[in-house]
């Protein structure tokens, strides 16, 4: 990251961002957790995969939510 680049790339940049990366990663691993080894009928399985969804969803509507005002990334951000 070079010193010209903002904390929080612009709209739509959120698929570089590590944080991205890493939900998208602990999803699919999740996925196939669940489907190697939790049975499709538990009621462990539904939450296991809607959580780590979640996760990757809440980073990329954040990401377009911070395009519309400073005062919305800051608070997505948790500045100020």
């Amino acid at each position: 990251m070079t010193t010209n680049e903002p904390l929080i790339p612009t709209h739509g940049g959120y698929r570089k961002l590590k944080s991205f990366q890493v939900a998208q990663l602990v999803f699919d691993i999740t996925m196939r957790f669940c489907d190697r080894y939790i049975e499709k009928r538990s009621r462990t399985n539904d939450p296991m995969v809607q959580a780590a969804r979640s996760g990757v969803q809440n980073i990329a509507e954040g990401s377009k939510a911070s395009g519309t005002s400073k005062k919305t990334e800051l608070k997505l951000t948790n500045v100020g």
